[in-house]
């Protein structure tokens, strides 16, 4: 790029396309949510790459934390996906994926046999622990201050707020 040049935000060459069309209305929308999904394969990537090494995903690793956060190192499977806000498709494939590997192990529970217990194992606390510290290197490099991070995290708490929790669409 010659020198003096200024680099195009792919983002707001769309937003001015986007308002040249007459679409003023939703070229805010069009933004966030370009800018929103485009943030997420950046992350994405670069968690995946730290995780790599671990043999986890970050779903995996979501599951391992939120159990190695908890009193017993246990959860109900459901209680997880809730806490998570997964499907329970979702944490049952990743219970069985971290069960084979010796991280997790589950049993029914001895109050409601319906019930399934998932439990983090000593093997799950040391790798979760490890992968966390790389995990938390990584957060520490993304470019962006703690002020604008706050204020993201918020509007997405309002976003996250209207989902129902059945999968349903938000924007109806």
């Amino acid at each position: 790029m010659p020198s003096g040049e200024r680099l195009i935000d792919p983002i707001e060459a769309a937003v001015a396309n986007w308002l040249a069309m007459g679409w003023e209305d939703s070229a805010g929308g069009m933004a966030f949510v370009t800018s929103v999904t485009r943030a997420q394969q950046i992350l994405e990537t670069s968690i995946d790459r730290t995780l790599r090494p671990f043999g986890l995903t970050f779903a995996r690793f979501e599951l391992l934390r939120l159990l190695a956060f908890t009193r017993r190192g246990t959860l109900p499977m459901g209680v997880a996906g809730q806490r998570l806000q997964v499907h329970p498709a979702s944490v049952t494939n990743a219970v069985d994926r971290l069960e084979r590997a010796g991280l997790v192990a589950r049993h029914r529970s001895d109050v409601d046999g319906r019930m399934v217990i998932v439990g983090i194992t000593n093997d799950g606390r040391e790798l979760v622990e490890r992968a966390t510290v790389e995990l938390n290197n990584l957060f520490a490099r993304i470019p962006v201050g703690s002020n604008d991070m706050a204020q993201v995290v918020d509007a997405l708490r309002v976003f996250r707020g209207a989902h129902d929790g059945t999968g349903t669409e938000v924007c109806r």
